[in-house]
């Protein structure tokens, strides 16, 4: 998987292309915890993700969490099989989906 980082201010950008799974999701975790100290908003881009596993939901769940403290989250370009993910888990509720 590659994450592609942008910052604008205390917007912090996530662009995830590939496979969010169990092999993946820890180089998302580290990538959120080192960079979410002074975000008010945290936008993901998933257009070009491929595949998301509960491992992944995991790190996307506790990163909901943060910004519900921060600020707010939001997941952008997510393609059907992404969304069905979502939906069958119950996330699409929790989630800002745009």
């Amino acid at each position: 998987m590659d994450i592609i980082k942008t910052t604008e201010g205390t917007v912090l950008n996530l662009a995830l292309e590939g496979r969010l799974d169990t092999t993946t999701a820890p180089q998302l975790e580290t990538e959120l915890k080192g960079s979410m100290d002074g975000v008010t908003e945290l936008n993901m881009n998933f257009e070009k993700l491929e595949y998301l596993s509960s491992a992944g939901l995991r790190v996307i769940l506790t990163a909901q969490k943060t910004m519900n403290k921060q600020g707010k989250m939001v997941i952008r370009h997510v393609n059907e099989t992404i969304r069905e993910v979502f939906e069958v888990t119950g996330f699409i509720d929790i989630l800002t989906i745009e």
